[in-house]
């Protein structure tokens, strides 16, 4: 039975040091979640991928008169703040805000585990040209009380620990 943490419970819980949200701004809780931002970087990918090669996907600064962002078109971007919990485990979404725009953020990959320290990479698509802003609102973040005995994302030797940035595919290490 998953638990969705309150807003009010999540300001507790920053307060207690029992979740790191940084950089933390109360004034982005709201009843059920925390809303999280974009970052200022992206990569765009317009060619083929390859599941068992290293993506060669440069990182770009977001300007901030704002991006375009195209149709058929594959965009990794990151969130502006860092989260960290060793006790909830964390699911981003993208806000409907964003979703009424035709941007379609994170679908794939929406679980932070306990202990999981990252800046989220977010996976990007949109249906029209869109006109994105370094920092504006762009998702939602939730936690959730987990069941049972805890084991943390830091010890477990996983590709993803520590992710500070935007990080591409790196599926093809399992090819090796």
């Amino acid at each position: 039975m998953a638990v969705i943490l309150t807003g009010p419970e999540i300001l507790q819980a920053v307060r207690r040091g029992d979740i790191t949200i940084d950089p933390f701004d109360p004034r982005r809780l709201s009843p059920n979640a925390y809303d999280w931002r974009l970052g200022d970087a992206i990569r765009v990918c317009r060619t083929e991928l390859d599941a068992a090669t290293p993506s060669e996907l440069p990182e770009q600064v977001i300007p901030a008169e704002g991006l375009i962002l195209l149709p058929d078109t594959l965009y990794l971007g990151v969130t502006h703040e860092r989260t960290l919990s060793e006790r909830y485990a964390q699911l981003i979404n993208g806000d409907r805000t964003i979703g009424t725009l035709g941007v379609w953020v994170h679908v794939s990959a929406p679980l932070g585990h306990v202990g999981h320290a990252i800046r989220w990479t977010l996976e990007m698509r949109t249906i029209r040209p869109v006109r994105v802003y370094p920092r504006m609102t762009f998702g939602k973040l939730v936690f959730l009380r987990v069941h049972g005995e805890i084991e943390s994302y830091q010890t477990m030797g996983r590709k993803y620990v520590g992710s500070d940035g935007i990080d591409v595919s790196r599926l093809h290490e399992e090819f090796q």
